[in-house]
């Protein structure tokens, strides 16, 4: 398939001014654990950046929204891995710079995407614990893909509880990591922290 045609089925990748590679985002505003948290007060998701600035912009809600609607189509899978194999030449690939996953079957597809592709490193940031926990329950994560558990509040951490499994986290409490975007004109440039699974916690400033 061309491009044209791969991007009619998936939408177009994102490309995060901050990243270093392409990204896959869908609306903030079809988070599931995010809408409940966007109305508590001191969490990460009631100051989400991905409800404001240009990801409000018309053209950019309608690609975030068709987006959103192709991940129930059967051909969503081998088109995307086809299309991110097109297009990212850095090696990395980032899921959901905005949104969250939806669903089991999401994530089982993102873990096929993965599997795929084994030369990309793929970086999914979530808050959808029991989803992910779920998911390990039976299956394992392939190597280049790495899951990151986010915090929900702004001064707490991911505990043990929610993470069973030991991921990789992420936050804006204490120790960890810091992102040293926020020093380097709000870009990763050479840090790959993200994707890293040794990297046990990584802290980002407040945005």
């Amino acid at each position: 398939m061309t491009l044209k045609q791969l991007e009619s089925i998936t939408g177009t990748l994102s490309k995060p001014s901050k990243m270093p590679c392409y990204g896959y985002s869908i609306p903030a505003w079809r988070c599931k654990v995010g809408y409940k948290m966007r109305k508590v007060a001191g969490s990460i998701c009631s100051a989400c950046y991905a409800l404001k600035g240009r990801y409000i912009f018309p053209s950019v809600k309608n690609a975030m929204e068709k987006r959103f609607a192709s991940l129930n189509d059967t051909e969503w899978t081998p088109s995307i891995v086809a299309l991110i194999a097109k297009k990212e030449k850095s090696g990395y690939f980032r899921w959901h710079d905005s949104g969250d996953l939806q669903d089991i079957m999401h994530l089982t597809k993102i873990v096929c995407v993965a599997r795929f592709l084994p030369n990309v490193k793929f970086w999914l940031p979530t808050r959808e614990y029991n989803l992910v926990n779920r998911f390990l329950k039976d299956c394992t994560f392939p190597e280049n893909l790495t899951v990151r558990l986010s915090s929900l509040m702004f001064d707490g951490d991911v505990t043990e509880r929610q993470n069973p499994f030991g991921l990789p986290t992420s936050g804006a409490a204490k120790d960890g990591f810091t992102c040293p975007s926020s020093k380097q004109g709000n870009k990763c440039l050479t840090c790959r922290a993200c994707w890293d699974k040794n990297v046990d916690n990584i802290i980002y400033k407040k945005h």
